[in-house]
């Protein structure tokens, strides 16, 4: 195949796609609205599962590269009642199917793989149009352009891409996460770092959550979980970090002080992160010369397999483009009657009404119940 594959958006999906091109020796380029790899964090730890994003990286031919970056022990889990009892401790015997890593360091793995030049950096996409015969053209916010005969929207929730094919806009899910860090904290707290433990933490109750991660060293990467409309955390003043705090910390009065530390004694500012979605079996009709993979195709509310579809999404899409070298249609075809699927079965899994943040049974004991049921 000769015919040069344009990628919108360097995250995990658009790299893995690149790298699997690449590989096949397929040119491609990716181009990226972010200044530089450094310009702005790339999130905290990921779990890379053996059944899709794992299989993306064998792929990419980049396992032993992962493998370098994983964190050992990541992998144990809690689960604790608001009171502070411990009702589950998984520790990481080191055969789970999902290791964690630094989200940054996953995506720099993937763009060492690449060639020189293959990112182009600083190309914020303003608008994209077609032309006629699988022809697209991208126009960028300084005014350049450029015109592909397959275009890939690998630029999230809020594609500019996806109007080539869709109509379908992210609504708010109706939860959003406020991230909190907390430095140094096997030292300067204690009593939080134990009851975090080696890995991940999860403490549920209907309508919030405090879930948190130990990441390198002893930093505490917290997400607080709030079913609340959008208006409610309008009312908050995020640039008052300690008003904010003290403010979210009030939904979870009576917890234990272990708990709500991670929230009012955060050495970062509190971080608001409303959770949009796409409709569940969001779909398009096939056209010419452009699809696309991960959130801009099938975004949802966040539930550990964002990052691993859209990598396997660009693995998959990539391997579709190889196998149909003289037939573009043919790979993408075959691409998307995968993709569709597989993005709503991963929406729709047994039990994933039942145990939404605003359901009844979003309890320590639900959560412990629905994870025994999943083999988690």
């Amino acid at each position: 195949m000769h015919t040069p594959v344009t990628i919108i958006g360097a995250g995990l999906g658009g790299l893995t796609l690149a790298r699997v091109l690449h590989v096949h020796g397929i040119p491609v380029t990716v181009y990226e609205a972010d200044p530089s790899p450094s310009a702005r964090t790339q999130g905290g730890m990921l779990d890379i599962h053996d059944y899709n994003g794992q299989l993306a990286l064998k792929a990419a031919g980049l396992m032993d590269e992962f493998h370098a970056i994983v964190l050992e022990g990541r992998q144990a889990m809690r689960v604790l009642d608001r009171d502070g009892t411990v009702l589950l401790d998984k520790s990481d015997d080191g055969t789970g199917g999902r290791p964690e890593v630094q989200r940054g360091e996953l995506r720099q793995i993937l763009l060492d793989s690449l060639p020189a030049g293959a990112v182009r950096w600083g190309h914020k996409v303003t608008s994209a149009r077609a032309l006629g015969e699988g022809r697209h053209e991208v126009t960028f916010a300084d005014g350049t352009t450029v015109v592909t005969s397959l275009l890939v929207g690998a630029d999230g929730a809020w594609s500019r891409v996806r109007p080539l094919l869709s109509s379908a806009t992210p609504e708010y899910a109706g939860t959003s996460f406020v991230e909190t860090y907390l430095f140094e904290a096997d030292t300067r707290h204690p009593a939080a770092a134990k009851a975090v433990g080696g890995g991940s933490m999860m403490a549920p109750a209907p309508g919030k959550e405090i879930f948190a991660h130990r990441e390198s060293g002893d930093t505490l990467h917290t997400y607080v979980a709030l079913s609340k409309p959008q208006d409610w955390f309008a009312a908050i003043d995020f640039t008052d970090a300690a008003a904010a705090a003290a403010r979210i910390a009030q939904e979870f009065d009576g917890w234990a002080p272990e708990l709500t530390v991670l929230i009012t004694d955060g050495d970062t500012a509190p971080a608001l992160r409303p959770h949009y979605a796409l409709p569940i079996e969001h779909r398009w009709d096939r056209v010419p010369g452009v699809t696309l993979l991960g959130d801009a195709a099938h975004l949802a509310a966040p539930n550990g397999e964002g990052a691993n579809l859209a990598m396997l999404d660009g693995a998959e899409l990539g391997k579709a483009l190889a196998a149909h070298p003289d037939d573009i249609e043919a790979a993408l075809t075959e691409y998307e009657q995968d993709m569709f699927p597989r993005s709503t079965e991963v929406a729709t899994f047994e039990g994933a009404e039942v145990h939404r943040i605003d359901s009844d049974d979003n309890t320590a004991h639900g959560l412990i119940n629905m994870m025994a049921g999943k083999e988690i």
